[in-house]
């Protein structure tokens, strides 16, 4: 029911087949599931739509709810309010109040509404009177904050700030503030003639009278000028100004005075609670001061009091020596002269003394010297104490990273060692290598050194085979016969030498280049005999010569 009635005055549109679906009898509906404010939200408030209800009967319809379970109406008939009154005057309180639950109305907004009511009857209540009322009432009510919408229905049904008002005259006194602060109505003809659309060019001015007519005043439109005439000078003000807010607020963009004017209050509230509160804590400050400054009074009759004992014990000390003095200088009234010497002795000592003196002060300046030297020495090797520990710090690091470059050089060093074993491993194969080379070169010269003899040989038997000895003929020698043999024998020389040497590199596959050159120098050496023998195929094959 209640879900229906404010979907019907809050103009919004529904299914009531889907209502009653929403609110059937088990555990699986938005109400049961969520309770009856999360559906409100969801489903009626957030669908509402400016300016498409009247706020009026919305109003009426939640003080119907509220009202029967909070207003209690005097059963003897002696309320001074009507439900009426009491409805508008509870929409005034909820305008006014502040904007948190549960609401109140500050005893600011109370003073300024029973001002407002008070005016509309013509009464005028003094300042003292009405915040003596308020005490009362906020007594009454146990809170110093403010007053809630019962309490303040109940003061007005009481008649308390009322002083013997009819209940008409309230009521249209009411009537009038709630069309003023609820429905923004500024100033209010008897009769209604027409209606003056205004904007920001509009303006209000007063006219002076003329042809029997007084207190006139017109209205500038930006298509017309409508003069009008109030019954008295007082009501001219009244409208002119209230034409001139309306103006204001139309240019400022605003649609309520008493909202602004609302505002405008609270903030004025704030700033003086902020006051107050700077106020207490400067009282508060100020408190402390004063109690500061009886403790340093205290402190110094304390010392005052010190004082003059200290003062008291210095006169008896002096009357004390004065009295020994007396005793002493009758004692040495014979001894005059013994007490001059003395007294020059004295003198003597006290020169002494001030330039002791002296030279104390002087020490003391250059013991204060010399501390300064020492808090400057001091800072001096704070410094360096500070920058050593820097140093040691980096020298640290410096050591923490010469470690870690060291055990790199060890790990590197390592490996060249490995590749320096492995290196030396290869030269002494390679000197082996080469010592069995050089065993092998000594054994093909040996091989060459026999061959070059047996080729000596060879050469002298093919001499002899070549030139048999005949009856009476003498033996030629081999330098001087057979000149014509020369050309072949030297031809024979070089094919003999390229089969020597296929020889020799027949018996040494792999010589070294030391071995080669061996082989060429000793090739050269015997060339000689060589050029002068035959290879061993050619006696086989004579030369056509002979």
């Amino acid at each position: 029911v209640l879900s229906h009635n404010l979907y019907t005055v809050l103009h919004i549109p529904h299914d009531p087949v889907a209502l009653e679906e929403h609110f059937r009898d088990d555990d699986d509906g938005p109400v049961s599931s969520q309770g009856y404010m999360p559906y409100l939200n969801k489903y009626i408030l957030d669908k509402v739509e400016e300016g498409a209800f009247v706020k009026e009967h919305f109003d009426e319809l939640c003080w119907t709810l509220t009202a029967k379970k909070n207003y209690r109406v005097d059963s003897n008939g002696n309320s001074m309010l009507s439900n009426q009154d009491a409805f508008r005057l509870w929409c005034l309180f909820n305008f006014l109040s502040e904007d948190k639950y549960p609401l109140i109305m500050v005893p600011d907004e109370v003073e300024y509404l029973l001002k407002k009511v008070l005016s509309s009857m013509s009464l005028e209540v003094g300042l003292g009177e009405l915040e003596e009322l308020l005490a009362q009432e906020a007594q009454a009510a146990q809170s110093t904050s403010g007053l809630s919408v019962w309490q303040f229905l109940e003061l007005f049904n009481s008649g308390r700030c009322l002083r013997g008002v009819g209940r008409d005259t309230l009521s249209m006194a009411i009537h009038e503030v709630y069309q003023e602060l609820i429905q923004d109505v500024l100033k209010q003809c008897k009769e209604k003639r027409g209606t003056i659309l205004l904007d920001a060019q509009c303006c209000v001015e007063v006219l002076p009278d003329r042809e029997g007519k007084r207190c006139m005043f017109c209205v500038k439109t930006a298509s017309r000028t409508y003069e009008m005439s109030a019954s008295d000078t007082r009501q001219r003000q009244e409208w002119t100004a209230a034409i001139q807010t309306a103006i204001r607020l139309q240019a400022e963009g605003k649609m309520s005075l008493h909202k602004d004017l609302k505002q405008k209050r609270r903030e004025q509230r704030e700033q003086r609670e902020r006051r107050r509160a700077a106020k207490e804590e400067e009282m508060l400050r100020l408190q402390q001061l004063q109690e500061e400054k009886e403790r340093k009074l205290q402190e110094l009759e304390l010392l005052q009091e010190a004082q003059r004992q200290a003062e008291r014990l210095l006169q008896e000390e002096e009357e004390r020596r004065r009295s020994q003095h007396r005793e002493l200088q009758q004692a040495l009234e014979g001894q005059l002269r013994e007490a001059e010497q003395a007294r020059a002795s004295m003198q003597a000592e006290m020169e002494l003394k001030k330039e002791e003196a002296a030279r104390q002060r002087q020490r003391i300046e250059e013991l204060e010297e010399m501390q300064q030297r020492l808090q400057e020495a001091l800072q001096l090797e704070v410094k360096a104490r500070q920058d050593e520990e820097a140093l040691k710090e980096e020298q640290e690091r410096y050591i923490e990273r010469a470690q870690q470059e060291k055990q790199e050089l060890q790990q590197e060093m390592a490996l060249q060692s490995r590749s320096l074993q492995q290196a030396q491993q290869q030269l002494e194969e390679v000197r082996q290598n080469r010592q069995r080379a050089d065993e092998d070169v000594e054994a093909a010269q040996r091989k060459l050194r026999q061959a070059s003899t047996n080729v000596k040989h060879w050469n002298v038997q093919m001499n002899r085979l070549m030139h048999p000895i005949e009856p009476g003929d003498k033996r030629p020698t081999t330098s001087s016969s057979f000149t014509g043999f020369q050309a072949p024998l030297l031809a024979r020389r070089d094919s003999s030498l390229k089969r020597l040497t296929h020889w020799g590199s027949h018996d040494n596959k792999t010589p070294s280049p030391s071995s080669s050159e061996q082989q060429k120098s000793l090739s050269c050496g015997e060339e000689a005999p060589i050029s002068a023998s035959a290879p061993q195929e050619d006696k086989v094959d004579p030369a056509p010569e002979n």
